[in-house]
C-alpha cells in the first residue's frame, strides 16, 4: 500500500518491508522520556486499529519475555541518542525471537540504530538545543507507523489527514506559546518553590504527564512527583490532596477528557487555584489538526510549551536544565 510522499521515508521503507497479512500483534518498548511516547502510540492504535499491541519498559520486556512474542510481531523501540542500553538489549532479543523491530533514534548508526530491523531517525531540540519542526519529532514519526499500520491491516486510510495536520502542528506550538505565556508568569515562581509537584492526565495525554514527572521535575529539577492517571487518582492518590499541594493537569480531547474533567472539579473542591495549574486543550488554536487527531497532537503541544514554563521554574530555583543533573550522562557504571 502507498503511503504518502510526505511520509518519512525511513518510515515507509520499513512499513512496506512488514508482511501486513501476517502481522498480530505490536509491541511498544523503551525507556523514560522514550517510554512516554508509546502511550499515546498505542492509544492511537486502539481508537483506529484492530492490531492488539502492549506498552513495556524495555528491561521488564526482556525479563518478562512474552510468549506472543516472535514471527508475526512487530517491536517499535526508541531512544533519544540510541545508547540506552536496555533498549538496545530489547531489540537484539525481539529480533532473536523472530519478531521486526523498529527503532526511533537521533542516531542511526547508533547501537540502537544497529541493532533493529529499521532505523528512523528523529530530530530533538532537547538535547541538541536547535530548533526543529514538530513534524519531525518522535510523536510525528511514531504516529506516521501506527497510521500506516492501521491502513495496512485493513482499517480506514487516514494517512493523507495524519500528514497535514503534522504538517500544521508546529504553527499550533507556537500559537500555544503564546496562549500560555501568562499562565507561566503566574504559576512559575510558586511552582519553583515546592518539593512536591503531581502531574495528572488521561488518554493520549498521559504519557506527556509521565515524562513531566519523571525527566524533568524529577530528573532535571530534583522535584519529587508522581504521574496519576486521572481516573485512578480517585483511587487512593487524591487522599494527598489539600490547599498546599501543586498539581499540573492536563485537560486532553476526545473520549477521555470527561475524566480529566472530573479530576479537575475535585482538585478545586479541595485544593487551592494557585496550585493547580490547568492545561486545557479545548482552548488551543488547533487550525489545520484534523479533528480525529486533535486529540492525539495535543500531548505533544502540552509537553513541547511546559519546556518553557520548566526553564522558567529552574530560573527561579537556580538549578541548571540538563547539565546540573547529577548522575544521567554522568556515570557509566550502574
Amino acid at each position: 500500500m502507498p503511503l504518502p510522499n510526505r511520509f518519512h521515508p525511513a518510515v515507509s521503507a520499513a512499513l512496506s518491508a512488514i508482511d501486513a497479512a501476517a502481522l498480530r500483534h505490536v509491541f511498544f518498548v523503551a525507556c523514560g522520556g522514550s517510554l512516554s511516547i508509546m502511550h499515546p502510540a498505542k492509544f492511537m492504535l486502539d481508537q483506529h486499529g484492530s492490531l492488539p499491541s502492549d506498552v513495556y519498559n524495555a528491561a521488564e520486556f526482556v525479563a518478562r519475555a512474552p510468549k506472543r512474542l516472535g514471527p508475526g510481531t512487530l517491536v517499535v523501540l526508541c531512544s533519544m541518542t540510541g545508547t540506552t542500553k536496555e533498549t538496545t538489549a530489547a531489540a537484539t532479543f525481539a529480533r532473536e525471537k523472530g519478531a521486526v523491530t523498529i527503532g526511533l533514534t537521533v542516531e542511526p548508526g547508533s547501537p540502537l540504530g544497529t541493532a533493529v530491523d529499521h532505523p528512523v531517525k528523529f530530530e530533538a531540540p532537547y538535547t541538541t538545543g536547535v530548533p526543529i519542526d514538530a513534524r519531525d519529532s518522535n510523536y510525528s514519526i511514531i504516529y506516521q507507523i501506527v497510521m500506516g499500520l492501521v491502513a495496512a491491516t485493513g482499517g480506514e486510510d487516514l494517512t493523507e489527514p495524519l500528514i497535514d495536520s503534522l504538517y500544521n502542528l508546529q504553527a499550533a506550538i507556537d500559537r500555544a506559546q503564546e496562549a500560555y505565556a501568562p499562565l507561566w508568569d503566574r504559576y512559575a515562581e510558586h511552582f519553583a518553590k515546592q518539593d512536591v509537584v503531581y502531574t495528572m492526565a488521561s488518554g493520549a495525554s498521559y504519557g506527556a504527564a509521565y515524562s513531566l514527572a519523571i525527566c524533568v521535575l524529577m530528573e532535571m529539577q530534583w522535584i519529587n512527583s508522581q504521574a496519576i492517571h486521572s481516573n485512578e487518582f480517585f483511587h487512593g492518590p487524591f487522599e494527598v490532596l489539600d490547599e498546599t499541594r501543586c498539581f499540573v493537569l492536563m485537560k486532553g480531547l476526545g473520549s477521555t477528557r470527561a475524566l480529566d474533567e472530573r479530576a479537575e472539579t475535585f482538585l478545586h473542591r479541595f485544593g487551592k487555584a494557585e496550585n493547580v495549574l490547568v492545561l486545557d486543550a479545548a482552548k488551543l488554536d488547533l487550525a489545520g489538526i484534523d479533528p480525529r487527531f486533535q486529540g492525539n497532537v495535543v500531548p505533544l503541544i502540552f509537553f513541547d510549551t511546559l519546556w518553557r514554563f520548566i526553564y522558567k521554574v529552574a530560573g527561579f530555583r537556580q538549578q541548571v536544565m540538563l547539565e546540573g543533573r547529577r548522575y544521567m550522562k554522568k556515570l557509566t557504571d550502574y
